[in-house]
């Protein structure tokens, strides 16, 4: 199954669920494909104590899943593109979903 995911937060836990999601998801075999938007474009590089978002997001690539950030979220907050988390548009995340055979959103 292709699954899309909506990542639109930063928050700690949150984030760090939708990484093992997807992490999980592609243990199953699934092809996993996650849009970062808004605040959640800073998740690459944040660690907390408890939930280290970054160390779930380098689990969900080297598991093979690809992620996209939203180019405009990245833009208001001066941030580039990284490999990571390289800067896609609003169409590419509209792809991701005709593409996916399910959607999450956390």
């Amino acid at each position: 199954m292709k699954l899309g995911i909506i990542l639109e937060t930063k928050e700690f836990e949150k984030a760090w669920n939708a990484f093992r999601f997807g992490v999980a998801a592609r243990k199953r075999g699934h092809e996993v494909k996650i849009f970062l938007m808004g605040e959640a474009v800073e998740c690459e590089g944040l660690v907390h104590e408890k939930y280290n978002v970054d160390g779930q997001l380098k689990k969900f690539l080297e598991a093979g899943g690809g992620i996209l950030a939203c180019g405009t979220c990245l833009e208001s907050r001066k941030k580039p593109g990284t490999d990571c988390c390289p800067m896609s548009t609003m169409m590419d995340c509209v792809q991701l979903v005709e593409w996916a055979d399910k959607v999450v959103n956390f």
